[in-house]
């Protein structure tokens, strides 16, 4: 299919990181002209499923209506909304990376909020007393160690406990049109991979809980009540520009099509920006230089308190062209940055942290990287654990896909 993505700038939300809200016209080669609308900006489909029941909403910055959050458009709309769950970086996504949330409350709502990113990760049976359903609207950027999708889970799985319905309100993918990755093995486990999938899974959010879902992955093989509000005119082709940051260290386009290969990084070394205006879009260290980019990280609060190397001058590369010019153009992961980084070390020993096979889902990619093989050689092994995830994978999508 020929797509062509026209982006309307509508207002500024985020200036610095993101165009502000947004819609996307896609002109198909039939020359049909037809807009994305998200799952939450169709209100027609799930407003009457609303209709008298108590409701909870795990959400943060990226759920909006229009130019108004989720919590407000439903709140004003008079619908009974007990409380909100918030999930890392908090409601209002001004949290840093890691940090620990408390609970509280909205002062612009006076709405209770439960963090799902400190004292707990999953909602006590308490937390979800009296509610009749419980609604997801969270912006993901497709990635297994994006924490999200992991706090969607856990919130199913108590919710398929306590005899409550979940709604998923859909959002699109910007790194979905492709599956790329080793498998995660359930040994690896964590808050960073649930579940046996790749790294980068190609599917929205409201796919992937259909998938949890179906697949028994929830403890014990329970089933929540679960309806998906699926986003109209969306395809797994389009590479779709979020309209509001999804976290403080992605605040643009830039960073989010880099973050699938540079979050390896993250169980290394070496530093990926984080106290910089531009992170994860940047590699470097302080003692080995492996390109003439300098950046000194800092502490920014709500993004990276004492970030890795703080005050210390790092020395490495801007990856902004090789965002342009390889990443965007060859959608897969690519290895070969954090291969020449470990090569160029000549004490490895430190190189790699224990976080790395959390992220990597698996101790194999470790192992290949310190035994010398190639990107097409690691690439090559993770083809058949690829082939079984699509296949399960290919059941639950709601919107065409042309990545097979």
């Amino acid at each position: 299919m020929n797509v062509r993505l026209t982006l309307k700038i509508l207002c500024w939300i985020l200036p610095g990181c993101l165009a502000g809200q947004a819609s996307v016209d896609l002109t198909h080669s039939n020359g049909s002209l037809e807009q994305i609308t998200v799952g939450a900006e169709r209100t027609e489909l799930y407003f009457p499923l609303l209709e008298n029941k108590q409701i909870a909403i795990v959400t943060n910055q990226t759920s909006m209506v229009g130019n108004v959050h989720l919590v407000d458009t439903l709140f004003i709309s008079g619908f009974d909304i007990r409380k909100v769950f918030g999930p890392e970086h908090g409601f209002r996504g001004q949290a840093s990376d890691g940090e620990k949330v408390a609970d509280g409350r909205d002062p612009k709502t006076g709405l209770p909020v439960v963090s799902l990113y400190g004292a707990k990760r999953k909602p006590l049976p308490e937390d979800l007393n009296g509610l009749d359903l419980v609604i997801f609207d969270i912006q993901d950027v497709g990635t297994r160690f994006y924490t999200y999708i992991s706090t969607m889970s856990y919130v199913m799985e108590a919710c398929a406990e306590n005899d409550v319905a979940f709604m998923v309100l859909d959002r699109p993918n910007p790194n979905g049109d492709f599956v790329d990755g080793p498998v995660l093995d359930t040994a690896f486990s964590s808050f960073v991979g649930l579940h046996p999938v790749p790294a980068v899974h190609g599917m929205t959010v409201g796919e992937y809980a259909q998938m949890v879902n179906g697949e028994g992955w929830l403890k014990n093989g329970i089933q929540c009540a679960l309806t998906v509000i699926p986003v109209e005119n969306y395809d797994h082709t389009v590479m779709y520009q979020l309209p509001v940051a999804p976290s403080p260290n992605l605040p643009n386009m830039t960073a989010i099509y880099l973050y699938p290969s540079l979050c390896f990084f993250e169980g290394t070394i070496i530093s990926v920006g984080r106290g910089t205006d531009f992170p994860f879009q940047v590699i470097g260290h302080p003692d080995y230089a492996l390109g003439s980019f300098a950046f000194t990280p800092r502490s920014v609060p709500g993004a990276s308190l004492h970030p890795p190397y703080e005050g210390e001058t790092c020395y490495g590369q801007s990856l902004k062209g090789y965002a342009e010019h390889v990443v965007l153009k060859e959608r897969h992961l690519h290895l070969d940055l954090l291969i020449s980084y470990y090569d160029y070390f000549k004490d490895k020993t430190p190189f790699f942290t224990a976080y790395f096979k959390k992220l990597a889902g698996t101790n194999q990619l470790q192992q290949q990287i310190e035994a010398g093989k190639t990107e097409k050689e690691i690439r090559d092994s993770w083809q058949d654990g690829l082939a079984h995830f699509k296949r399960i994978r290919e059941k639950y999508l709601l919107y065409p896909d042309c990545s097979h």
